[in-house]
């Protein structure tokens, strides 16, 4: 399955168009996915990273309560840090602070997704044909104005985020969440 999405992806002329179609169609299934182990192994198995990406973005969009229309950045990453809330209530049962891990990993991986594309010669979000023309000409990744972000904005947001999860979950954090908001950072 992953091998005919990450395919599904590629084929098309244009990789960014093909992702959104097939990401707004999996995602209804993946809010009916009833264990967070069957969750992450969808996601973490993902072959096309331009697609686990947009899941992912719309996983954050969808737990927002004002969701944002910027595109995909490193400022829209620290947007979700600041206004989405936990992941909306799945099937299981789980504890509060296995939400907030599951919230967490999934930050990750988008941070993660996401820096794969200026790494890329070019972007993922070219063609095939093209991204080979590209590699030719060693092109240099472009970086969005949106990517451009201090120190101290990421600090801020963090440190909103920690707040957050104390009120909910208060303290100590349990080292799962430690580890992950570290690694986070």
């Amino acid at each position: 399955l992953q091998r005919m999405l990450a395919l599904a992806v590629e084929v098309d002329r244009s990789p960014t168009c093909s992702s959104r179609k097939i990401a707004d169609d999996i995602f209804p299934f993946i809010l009916n996915i009833p264990l967070r182990s069957q969750r992450e192994a969808l996601v973490n198995t993902m072959e096309s990273q331009l697609l686990r990406c947009r899941l992912l973005e719309l996983l954050f969009q969808h737990s927002c309560d004002v969701p944002t229309t910027s595109s995909m950045s490193l400022d829209k990453v620290l947007y979700f840090l600041s206004h989405s809330s936990v992941l909306p209530q799945f099937q299981d049962e789980t504890a509060m602070w296995q939400r907030w891990d599951e919230m967490l990993q999934y930050l990750s991986l988008l941070l993660l997704s996401y820096h794969t594309f200026p790494l890329s010669s070019e972007h993922l979000r070219t063609s095939v044909s093209d991204r080979m023309k590209l590699i030719a000409q060693k092109a240099k990744a472009r970086l969005q104005d949106s990517d451009d972000i201090s120190q101290l904005d990421i600090q801020l947001k963090m440190n909103d985020f920690i707040s957050r999860m104390q009120k909910t979950l208060g303290e100590p954090f349990p080292p799962q969440i430690q580890e992950k908001l570290f690694m986070l950072q």
